[in-house]
């Protein structure tokens, strides 16, 4: 079921395998499909599967969404400090010593 989108997703296909220097028929062979499978995709006739579409990212890598299109957001890390209002008290309904609740605050600050 080609979409739009089918279109740059083959036009990406095409690009990450020239830039390794590949033909169709060895990108195909790599990925157990036909030559024919490689250039449906790269002209945006057909689409690869999910399963397909995840070899692909790992093999190039690559993200599904680049593939697809999708803009990449990236999640800042945070960091957070916890004070000990902000640590668990107990856990399966007992008590969790001091020295517990110091392990979870190191762990959850990422110390």
């Amino acid at each position: 079921m080609p979409t739009k989108d089918a279109g740059l997703l083959g036009l990406r296909i095409k690009e990450l395998r020239k830039e390794k220097g590949l033909r169709q028929s060895e990108l195909a062979t790599t990925l157990h499909v036909s030559q024919q499978a490689v250039g449906s995709w790269e002209t945006g006739r057909t689409v690869p599967g999910a399963d397909t579409l995840n070899v692909l990212a790992d093999y190039f890598n690559v993200t599904t969404d680049y593939l697809l299109g999708r803009p990449e957001k990236k999640k800042e890390k945070q960091n957070v400090e916890l004070t000990d209002d902000d640590i668990i008290m107990t856990y399966q309904g007992k008590e969790l010593s001091d020295e517990d609740r110091e392990i979870i605050k190191r762990l959850m600050n990422g110390k």
